[in-house]
């Protein structure tokens, strides 16, 4: 488990993706998208969920709204 700057424990990437879709950017469509996916890796890290859009044959904004969003969560 990861800690964020405070020492507490940070959520899993995938779902702290999960929780931010009312953002009016990609990630917050990402988050959307990601909402309705039965399939998507809901306690995954960032890799797990590129992997999972890899698969899904996803478009290059995705790929750029996971990165966005690996940079916010880092900075959570």
């Amino acid at each position: 488990m990861q800690m964020d700057r405070y020492g507490e424990p940070r959520p899993a990437f995938a779902a702290w993706l999960l929780l931010q879709r009312d953002r009016e950017d990609g990630v917050g469509r990402l988050a959307q998208a990601a909402r309705s996916d039965r399939s998507f890796p809901r306690e995954g890290d960032a890799d797990a969920v590129r992997a999972h859009l890899n698969r899904m044959q996803a478009d290059g904004e995705s790929f750029e709204a996971v990165d966005d969003a690996e940079m916010d969560w880092l900075s959570y």
